[in-house]
This record gives C-alpha cells, sequence and structure tokens, in this order.
C-alpha cells in the first residue's frame, strides 16, 4: 500500500498562513534567546487576543472549509497509508475505510473492544510494511494489536489480530490511546493512569507513561532501560505524539482541573503528574511543559506537525490551535466554536489538513452530519 498513489481526496495546502498567523502579536514578549524554554506562565485569557486582526495582511482568512466524510459515530483516529485510509470509531470498534467519493465501508471490527467512558478502539497507526496497529481496551486492559490489510484497493479488509502487548491500565477513563511511528521506525503509545494517578511515578507500571518499542512490541536500544518499553513517566493523559522535521518529539496533555499541556518529550523525562499540574516543576526534577492552557479552553487530544507548525485538536477548547515549532510560546486559533469538539488532525501525504469532530463522544453536541472529517484550505501567501 506503501507504493499507491494517494487518490483524489487529498488536496494541497499551502501552510504559509499558519506561520504567519503564528507570528507574534506585538503584545507579546520576544522570543527567549536561551537555549532551554522559559517555564510557560499561567494564562487567564484566551489564545484570541494573541491572534492578528482579520484585516492583517500577514494572517489571511482560511477558506472554507469542506467536509471529506460524514455520519461517523464517535471516530477517534485516522491512519493513512497511500491511497489506503482508515477510521477508528471508539464505541462500536469498527474501523472504516474512506473510498475516494467520501463514502465509507467497514473494513473490520476488532473483537472483544470493551467500551466504557473514554474506553474503546482508539489509535491506529500503519507501519512500513503496510500493517495496522490498534490500541483498543479488551477484557484484560487497554492492548496494542497488529493486522495484515488484505483485498482490493476499495474493498480492504482487516486480517487476524496479532496483539503485540497487552495488559495495560485500562478504565473508564485516563486510557491515552495514541499511538504513532517515530522518524526511528519505533512505536510509540501513549498510556493514561487510568484514573490511579499514582501510576504516573510507580516504575514497575505502564500506566501514565509514553512507550517505545520495535514493531513487534518489544523493548528497544535509546529507551531510558533497554529493558523496559518506559520512554517518558509522569503523565496524566497523552492523546497526541508528534514529531518535528528535526526529529524533537511533542506530546499533548489532558491536565485535571487547571492546566492543559503541550511538552516537548525527552528519553527519561518526568513530567511530574500527580505531584505537578502545568508548570512548576522543573526544582523538583520534573519537566516543565512548553505550552499551559486552562482545562476549559483546550482538552488538547489528536495533533500533527506540518512545515515547522504544531496543529493541535482540543475537545472541550472546541478549536484548533496552531503553534510554531521555533517559537512555540506564541500562537493563533482557528475555527474555534466552528465544529465542535475536535478529536484529531491529520496531515496528508501532499500537506493537506484534515479535522476529525468528535461531538458524539457523548460529551458534545451533535449537528447534522456528525462525525465528519472536514478538509481545511489555507491560501497562499
Amino acid at each position: 500500500m506503501s507504493s499507491r498513489r494517494f487518490g483524489p481526496l487529498a488536496l494541497g495546502v499551502s501552510v504559509a498562513a499558519l506561520l504567519a498567523a503564528c507570528a507574534p502579536a506585538t503584545d507579546e514578549p520576544a522570543t527567549p534567546t536561551a537555549s532551554a524554554p522559559t517555564a510557560p506562565t499561567p494564562e487567564s485569557t484566551t489564545e484570541a487576543s494573541r491572534i492578528p486582526s482579520a484585516s492583517a495582511s500577514a494572517a489571511p482568512s482560511p477558506t472554507a472549509p469542506h467536509d471529506v466524510a460524514i455520519g461517523l459515530d464517535a471516530p477517534w483516529s485516522v491512519a493513512i497509508d497511500g491511497d489506503a485510509i482508515l477510521i477508528s470509531e471508539r464505541d462500536s470498534g469498527r474501523i472504516l475505510q474512506l473510498l475516494p467519493d467520501g463514502s465509507t465501508r467497514e473494513a473490520g471490527v476488532v473483537a472483544d473492544v470493551v467500551h466504557g467512558g473514554e474506553g474503546g478502539l482508539l489509535g491506529l497507526a500503519f507501519d512500513d510494511a503496510d500493517r495496522l496497529y490498534a490500541y483498543s481496551t479488551g477484557p484484560d486492559g487497554n492492548r496494542i494489536q497488529r493486522f495484515a490489510i488484505a483485498g482490493a484497493p476499495e474493498a480492504l479488509q482487516l486480517g487476524e489480530p496479532e496483539t503485540i502487548l497487552d495488559g495495560l491500565p485500562a478504565g473508564s477513563r485516563h486510557n491515552g490511546g495514541r499511538i504513532a511511528f517515530g522518524p526511528d521506525g519505533m512505536l510509540y503509545a501513549a498510556v493514561g493512569d487510568a484514573g490511579d494517578p499514582s501510576l504516573a511515578q510507580d516504575p514497575s507500571s505502564l500506566g501514565g507513561k509514553i512507550l517505545r518499542m520495535t514493531p513487534d512490541g518489544r523493548p528497544t536500544v535509546g529507551n531510558p532501560d533497554d529493558q523496559s518499553l518506559v520512554y517518558s513517566s509522569g503523565h496524566r493523559n497523552v492523546q497526541g505524539l508528534a514529531w518535528a522535521a528535526d526529529g524533537t518529539m511533542f506530546a499533548t496533555e489532558f491536565g485535571q482541573d487547571a492546566w492543559d499541556e503541550l511538552n516537548r518529550i525527552t528519553a527519561g523525562g518526568n513530567y511530574g503528574w500527580p505531584t505537578v499540574e502545568g508548570a512548576g516543576g522543573e526544582g523538583r526534577g520534573f519537566v516543565d511543559p512548553l505550552r499551559q492552557w486552562p482545562t476549559a479552553e483546550a482538552s488538547p487530544s489528536g495533533m500533527a506537525i506540518v512545515d515547522g507548525v504544531i496543529l493541535i485538536a482540543n475537545l472541550r477548547g472546541e478549536r484548533l490551535r496552531a503553534l510554531t515549532v521555533a517559537a512555540p510560546e506564541h500562537g493563533a486559533d482557528l475555527h474555534a466554536g466552528e465544529f465542535g469538539r475536535l478529536r484529531d488532525v491529520v496531515v496528508t501525504p501532499d500537506g493537506g489538513i484534515w479535522i476529525v469532530t468528535g461531538n458524539t463522544d457523548g460529551r458534545g453536541t451533535p449537528r447534522p452530519g456528525d462525525d465528519r472529517i472536514v478538509r481545511i484550505d489555507l491560501p497562499a501567501g
């Protein structure tokens, strides 16, 4: 599948407008020159005050978005491999194939998915061998399974599951669930604390951690302990993973009552939960976030990076947040309130940007046609 040409659903998009929109506003301080990131300053206002005005030539308004797919039931993740586009539905356990005409068909159902609260079928990812990986809640906890994909291009079918990792902490909330292959070819998995904050600081537990493993689910050289899957710890509920062009890893994280976070992830980093929520942990050996937002304005879920811009889909905040990799203290909010809750953001192989809504997950207010995948076109310039 990796050799397939990406089909007519993909439409090119320039991110020049995003780069311009994320330029520092006049009321922001200059970018720090120190090599280490400065601790985020708690914010009491939204980023709206930092967005250049619509009349500013440096920040042209996005053109009208277009639906790519509608009628989805609690979609959680989109995985793309050439022309193969697969979507996970959290509650049903179904994996849908998105066809060139915008319709969907069932490619398979992940067996024994246990949905309850935030659990169910969550993240998807393809490896370089065209195999699909799925993170889901099963009878004995969260797990990662691998599937061969067979069938004609517009009639793909899941093969038999191969479980590469199971027994991960699971609960009605904080399951993590995002999986992604990094530029090193390793599989990374975000595992939540499953509602038990103590797991995040427990070295014997995989809960509240980001894991790094081979495609077969084994620990690997480059982990803090090459006999352990744990790559970083002290996490509450990570739901977004992405890498910049230079290999720097970023993750989004749900806080509890105060601060949601964007973190730069390093091997062996401890990000403080539950001792610290948001900034304030550096003096105690924890890594402070690059950015933090009040929880009412964020709930950051899926993320992507394109041309030096970090894109973050926000659920409760109902907006697509755009930040620059070079200066993540600056940013802009896009489509705030326009589509409701946003679960994921995906960059297509030719640079197109898709957002995935999350209004049918039991916490949103579905609109006609929800849930949906929406393509965002940005003008060149």
